[in-house]
């Protein structure tokens, strides 16, 4: 097997893996360089490969995932763009839907559109909802529009006219006007970009589309060029949000895809880790420097979605943010990392986050000019973290920074001193965690008793202990290379490509050939996208989307991987809906038509099955203690002498009761009073509640 990279570029650090031919991984984490992140992935890459003895020209895959994209929706940075829609549709993306996530709250406050209204422009033209033309495209008007959008010098235009999702003639003629007239301008259509019905979710997703693109294809440009000069001839392919590989072609196409890009690699990680330790419905916890993110994965894969909301105004709060139609890996993502930003509220409450310090200037602790208090400052004043174990090499942690920035953001106003500060800004992140874990949950239907949490990212070991104490669960696996997990994650994920098209038609008249067109449709478009890739056996996944009449709202439901429909699939379908519905809310409705409303089709690379690993919390001897320090332990509420540990020193069977730390390159588990971990013959860390110690 040739030599494979993995690089995560997050809001706070880079991390850089490499797959060694016997199945391990050896990495890196460095800052994350943000006005041009090539440059940390190149830095990283290039430690690494000396490290290991790597000759870059051997590298034989390089796997990305980025947030760039997300960062530029949420942060308003990406090129000037113009919507063209319909004439009476300029206003829908901002005028949103009828549904308020406060429905009694006239004050609540909602993202501002992307594109602002005088950037937002129509033209005649109308098709209904069955395609058929009611206005025809006015050619005309669409060159004069053409020659203002050129004349007013945008970079990107994102294109979505009404009912494109079923006929996309006119969108695909405009952008040939467009690019006739102006070639090097960004043209994103909304019926190739996401074309499904709900013309708010599809004008956003192709505006999100077009506002990132030129961002994304110079940013792919740069690093392909440097890493060539580099000597890396290798492809390059990106993590997507569905939780597998595309093309740089792809992304540079569909750069929204990319949206959660990172955070899925993370999903895919603990996925495959569930499937190796037999775990069949698992908690993956991923807490980096800038956010932590909680997904639920039951019989060895992730919950996925069709859209998700970027840059949402309420926390917890669905249908606060700007949604965007693309498949994705179900999960909530807040503002929680060990660079969130600890403050004192109106009210003299602590709060976290959302904003971060990031790695310019980060935590106060980093001395790098940060002077807010963040989540790892506060690690830092309690004893979890120490300068002579933290595994990011070009970072001195210093101590008093630490203290002083606690005692001046929450201490002064608080009364606290530099201890108590810290036990506040800790307590309020890990329930800021734990709710979030509870309303996911909550929002999944489902309840978490006797879920197992992987916990993985420089800094969820860190806080996983407290948070599976604060859910009620019993057992904490922390795996080796817990500290880059998402970059681990790029490197069993598979290609894949989801293709999705709304088709509406019902089982009181089922348009059997309708039906088969578009499944055959997007199972070549999906393979396609896949073949850019890889030419490996692959497995098909369809799913179609359905709903009883009169319904807003539609469940998912898996239909066969190769069956053509005939004239009993009405009833095939009929069955299978009523099935899902029963499981989802308990009782299905009788005599009401069922609708189907979008299909999509999934095709994945098939990927070898890594052997599997018998976990066993049965206790046997205890490691020798490397030092002691004080260390603040939760479970007592109170600084403890705590054992400390080295990871790389730890042997399969050795027990180790809390309290105690275990420091390792990247990050550091801590392990409360109550709780014991035993090392598994792979090195994970098992964590339980110790039989012999009440709470």
């Amino acid at each position: 097997m040739g030599v494979r990279i993995g690089a995560d570029v997050g809001g706070t650090f880079t991390d850089v893996v490499v797959e060694r031919s016997d199945g391990t991984y050896a990495s890196t984490k460095v800052l994350t360089t943000r006005d041009a992140p090539e440059r940390a992935i190149l830095g990283g890459l290039e430690r690494l490969a000396a490290a290991e003895s790597i000759s870059l020209t051997d590298i034989d895959q390089l796997i990305h995932g980025t947030t760039l994209a997300t960062n530029a929706l949420i942060e308003r940075r990406g090129a000037r763009t113009a919507l063209v829609t319909t004439e009476g549709f300029r206003d829908v993306i901002e005028t949103r839907t009828e549904s308020r996530f406060e429905q009694y709250d006239l004050n609540i406050v909602l993202p501002t559109p992307l594109i602002e209204r005088r950037d937002r422009h129509t033209l005649s033209e109308r098709r209904d909802a069955r395609g058929n033309v009611l206005i025809p495209f006015d050619e005309v008007a669409a060159s004069e529009l053409i020659e203002q959008l050129g004349a007013d010098g945008y970079e990107s235009v994102a294109v979505g006219f009404l009912h494109s999702y079923v006929d996309g003639t006119n969108e695909r003629r405009f952008r040939d006007l467009l690019l006739e007239r102006c070639p090097d301008m960004s043209v994103s259509i909304s019926s190739e970009v996401s074309p499904q019905m709900r013309e708010y979710e599809r004008f956003n997703t192709a505006c999100a589309n077009a506002y990132v693109q030129p961002l994304i294809a110079s940013y792919l440009v740069r690093l392909r060029d440097e890493l060539r000069e580099l000597g890396v001839q290798a492809p390059l392919y990106l993590v997507h949000s569905g939780g597998g590989l595309m093309s740089v072609e792809s992304a540079a196409a569909f750069p929204v895809r990319l949206v959660e890009s990172g955070p899925a690699g993370g999903a895919i990680f603990a996925a495959d880790l569930a499937a190796r330790y037999g775990r069949n419905r698992v908690l993956s916890f991923d807490m980096g420097g800038t956010t932590a993110k909680i997904s639920l994965i039951d019989d060895a894969r992730p919950a996925t979605a069709k859209t998700f909301e970027v840059d949402r105004t309420a926390r917890f709060k669905k249908g606060s943010g700007m949604p965007v139609s693309i498949p994705v890996i179900d999960m909530i993502e807040i503002g929680a990392g060990g660079g969130s930003i600890a403050s004192i509220d109106s009210l003299d409450q602590i709060r976290i986050g959302p904003h971060s310090a990031g790695s310019e200037p980060g935590p106060a602790a980093y001395s790098l000019g940060g002077l807010d208090a963040t989540v790892t400052d506060a690690n830092l004043q309690l004893g979890r973290l120490h300068p002579d174990t933290f595994g990011v090499t070009d970072i001195d942690l210093s101590s008093s920074l630490a203290t002083d920035a606690l005692v001046r953001s929450v201490g002064d106003r608080l009364g606290l001193d530099a201890d108590m500060s810290a036990i506040g800004v800790a307590e309020v992140v890990d329930e800021n965690m734990a709710n979030a874990a509870r309303a996911h949950a909550v929002e999944s239907g489902k309840d978490l008793g006797g879920y197992t949490m992987i916990a993985f990212g420089g800094g969820a070991p860190l806080h996983a202990a407290r948070l599976m104490d604060k859910l009620g669960l019993n057992e904490m696996l922390v795996p080796p290379g817990a500290g880059v997990g998402s970059a681990i994650g790029f490197l069993v994920a598979p290609f894949s490509f989801e293709a999705v098209k709304s088709f509406y038609t019902s089982t009181v008249d089922f348009d059997v050939d309708g039906s088969n067109t578009v499944l055959a449709d997007l199972a070549d478009e999906a393979i396609s996208f896949v073949r850019q890739g890889t030419d490996s056996d692959v497995v098909v996944e369809r799913q179609v989307s359905m709903r009883y009449a009169g319904q807003g709202w539609e469940i998912p439901v898996s239909i066969g991987e190769n069956s053509t429909f005939d004239d009993s699939a009405a009833d095939l379908l009929s069955s299978r809906f009523t099935k899902a519905y029963e499981e989802f809310f308990g009782r299905a409705i009788d005599d009401l038509p069922i609708e189907t409303v979008s299909w999509s089709v999934r095709v994945s690379s098939l990927i070898p099955q890594r052997a599997s690993v018998e976990l066993s919390a049965i206790p046997g001897d205890a490691p020798t203690c490397d030092s002691y320090r004080e260390a603040y332990d939760a479970a007592s509420g109170q600084k403890v002498t705590t054992k400390l540990f080295n990871r790389d020193t730890l042997g399969p069977g050795r027990a180790i009761d809390g309290p105690a730390i275990i420091a390792e390159q990247q990050t550091t588990t801590v392990i409360a009073s109550h709780h014991r971990c035993t090392v598994q013959p792979d090195g994970t860390l098992l964590i339980t509640r110790r039989p012999e110690v009440s709470l």
